[in-house]
Parts: C-alpha cells; structure tokens; sequence
C-alpha cells in the first residue's frame, strides 16, 4: 500500500480518489459516499438534534502509512486548521519507519456518581453502602440487563466523603463496564435506579445522579521510540531539545494549555471523524491533565542516550465508542470507520490516542527546530490567495509571490491576484 500513498498530499482529488479505490480501504457503497461527496441531509441532521436550519461541512481529509501496534491504518480526520493533516502525516511516517505507535489499554470502564447530602454521621453511612454492594450493584445491572447479558453492566463501587464550604457529600462511584458504547445513557439509568436505595441505606437525599466524564478508568498509553537519526541530520540536538520542551510544558502552564491544544488538534480530529463526543473527550483528559494539582503537558519525551533514542509516551482517558450517538447515522463517519477497517473501542482509543502523540511530536520538533511560523506562514499565505479571488489555475503562484512579500495580508494578495488577471 506504501507506494499508491507516495506525494498523496501532490495529488488532486481524482488521483487521491483513485488511490483510495486501488487501496480496497473502502467497500462500493462508500467509496461512492466519498465520490458524490454525499454530506449529512436536512431530515436526518433534524432528527439529530433541535431547532435545524441546514447542515455544516468541514474538511475531511486522511493521513496513509500510519502504524500502531504493528497494524498499517489511514486516519481519517476532520478538521479545519491548516497544518494539522501535513504535521500528523510527517510525524507518522517518522514513528512508522521507527517500528510505530505501541499502545496499552488499561481499562475500558465508565465512572458516574450519586452525591448524596444531609447526612448525619457519615461514616456509619459509608460503611452501610459497603455492606449492601452486591445489593446495589444487581440493583445497578436490573436497570439495564442487555448490557449485562452482553457481558458488561456494572462492576464496583466506591466511595467518598467531601466537604465544600460546609456542606459534607457523600459521593457513592459506579464503575460500569459498557463495552463497545460510551455509556452515558447507560450510566444514568442505572444511576437513577441507585437513587431510592442510597437514600434509604444512608438516610440522605440525592442530589445529583450522572455519568462522569472525567473517565479514569478508560486509560490509554501510547508509546513509540524514534532513533536520532530519524529525526534528521542533526537528529541528537533536536531529540535533547524536544526533551527540554517536553520538561517546560510540565512546568509552566502557560506552556502546557498550548502543548495540549497541540494534542487535541490530532485527536479532536479523529474524534470527530469516528463520530463521537469530543467535547466528552477534551473534558476528560484536560481533566487528567492537573491530577496532580497543578495543570500540567499531558506527553513526555525523553532522550535514552544510551541507545540514541527519544521515547514518547502519551497516557490519556479515552472513552471513544463503536456504537450509538451519530456513529451510525452520519453517512461520514460511516466513511471514516470503514477508512480504519471499523475498529473495536478499545482499538479506536488506541489510534486516537497515538494520533494525538503523533501531533504533539510534530508540533515541538518544529518548534525546537526552525520554528512552528514556517510550516504556519506557508499554508496562511494559501488561506489568503483563495480569499484575495485566486483560482485552481493561478492559486500556486500567486502563494509563491505572496510569501516572497515582506508583509503578508489580504490587501496584497488582491494585488497580486489583480495584477495576474491583467
């Protein structure tokens, strides 16, 4: 498949829709999706959510060659930054030609809660709801049984008792298993059917009783080790430098919200092209980006000199689903998970997660290297010739004299678009 995919970024998009023919990545009906450019109708999109006046497209682009777990995979992505497809792409090839993305999923549960108050003696409270947990967790599975006959439902409880400005919760966990879905519907049935039986067992009244999104116990490690040399000519200084920056994202805030933007900018993607909830998503890991009380880059990178290595290791909640929400129904996102050969949740949360490694490498290695405005200035200069009036025919050299300017803005890019025309 390496050799259909060469210079794919050269391409126009009937070559691009021929190499993605000759690669059988799509069955008929899809490939014809992406031919007519079939986008979400009206009728469905207004069944989908409330008050609908039209649909709203952004790009949908994909990045070839790109390797986790031993396994070759085009990302599909959906996104409208430039940069963003080009960065992911160059990374990938790098780590793809270093061995790839290794990735270890350590758990695939969903978390939600019940906050109880106007509890007496909390403690007595505690150690009722402990007694009854068998009780309450087949209380938790009777809500939902077609989960539990599929081999998930509810697995565990666990408790704490927090004090705000001197109102003391006790805050009942349900750790639910909901397999290839993410859940929160899942979740807020079984929750709401806890309700009565804590309230009973503690002598408190509930609260609030929902899902969580900050899902610690959907965690995802991706992990790849590029040799110096990979890196190019001076592959040693940039690998110490990446490291350096890596240490400044977990020391300076200002530094690490922009490190994880660079992050997001890859997975928000994906995320968005599997059809799932990337709002659920950026809450979570920016969630576990201060776990530890202060808010810190949510990658590392470090140089093992001793074997000429830099290692990367991206470790994120990821509760992507398979199944439910739009995943369905939006004729692209059908598209996209048949682009990634339609994975399980747990090999989605894989991708996604090594996809997001894969951006934040590109981000410092041009950041530490000749500076992230060269890559930026070079697609800004094409973001203006097509808004000055450009055209297929005249769109190249037009970018060429614009960014010969000394200045780059709008008004000098009409001029150049003027003077070609004449």
């Amino acid at each position: 498949m390496g050799n259909i995919w060469s210079r794919f970024y050269k391409k126009n998009r009937a070559e691009r829709l021929e190499v993605i023919e000759q690669s059988n990545i799509l069955e008929e009906e899809y490939l014809n999706l992406v031919k007519d450019n079939t986008v979400l109708d009206y009728d469905t999109a207004n069944n989908m959510v409330e008050n609908v006046i039209g649909t709203f497209s952004l790009p949908f682009s994909v990045v070839p060659n790109f390797v986790v777990d031993n396994k070759s995979y085009v990302i599909p992505m959906v996104t409208e930054e430039p940069s963003v497809v080009a960065a992911c792409s160059n990374a990938g090839k790098i780590v793809a030609s270093s061995g790839g993305f290794t990735t270890t999923i350590h758990d695939r549960k969903m978390i939600g809660h019940v906050a109880l108050y106007n509890i007496s003696d909390t403690d007595s409270a505690e150690q009722t709801i402990l007694k009854n947990k068998d009780l309450l967790l087949k209380t938790a599975n009777e809500a939902y049984p077609s989960i539990v006959q599929r081999g998930g439902g509810a697995k565990d409880i666990d408790i704490r008792v927090l004090t705000e400005d001197g109102t003391t919760f006790v805050v009942v966990y349900l750790i639910v298993d909901t397999l290839e879905a993410m859940g929160a519907n899942m979740l807020n049935t079984m929750l709401e059917a806890l309700k009565v039986s804590l309230e009973s067992l503690t002598g408190g009244i509930a609260l609030m009783a929902i899902l969580s999104n900050y899902a610690t116990s959907s965690l995802v490690t991706s992990r790849c080790a590029i040799p110096f040399e990979k890196l190019g000519e001076n592959g040693k200084y940039l690998a110490e430098r990446i490291e350096l920056a890596s240490k400044f994202a977990q020391s300076d805030v200002y530094r690490a919200a922009t490190h994880n933007k660079g992050i997001f900018n890859g997975i928000d993607s994906i995320v968005i092209a599997s059809g799932n909830d990337w709002r659920a998503i950026e809450s979570s890991c920016q969630s576990y980006a201060v776990k530890d009380g202060k808010y810190k880059g949510l990658s590392t990178w470090r140089c093992d000199l001793e074997n000429n290595l830099l290692i990367g290791e991206l470790t994120v909640p990821m509760p992507v689903a398979s199944v439910g929400g739009s995943i369905g129904i939006n004729p692209s996102v059908k598209v996209a998970r048949q682009i990634l050969n339609n994975p399980d949740a747990k090999t989605l949360a894989g991708i996604i997660t090594s996809v997001g490694l894969a951006q934040n490498l590109a981000a410092l290695k041009a950041l530490v290297g000749d500076g992230i405005q060269k890559g930026h200035m070079k697609l800004h200069a094409k973001s203006l010739a097509i808004l000055a009036g450009a055209t297929n025919d005249n769109l190249d050299l037009v970018v060429d004299k614009l960014r010969e300017q000394k200045h780059m803005n709008l008004a000098i890019a009409k001029q150049i678009v003027s003077e070609l025309s004449n």
